[in-house]
């Protein structure tokens, strides 16, 4: 994560009254949002659904437990 990227995420943490390693990424994760993100901008034709589809994923997430790997799957699966 890069030192924009972690200061931000150490003021949601504070702000959300949450520990900062639950908002760390790790490298994995970090290429699967990328690749949602680019997914999202060209599939759809419009760049602004790249962060809402990636936000969408997060929700999804910690509504459900899953990764954001399973979820990148179930994404690509409905797309095949």
């Amino acid at each position: 994560m890069n030192a924009w990227l972690a200061a931000a995420a150490d003021a949601l943490a504070a702000a959300a009254g949450v520990p900062r390693a639950q908002l760390e990424l790790a490298p994995d994760e970090v290429q699967q949002l990328l690749d949602l993100a680019g997914l999202a901008a060209h599939e759809s034709g419009a760049r602004t659904n790249a962060p809402l589809l990636t936000h969408l994923v997060g929700r999804a997430a910690a509504a459900s437990g899953k990764s954001v790997a399973e979820l990148a799957a179930a994404l690509a699966a409905d797309r095949a």
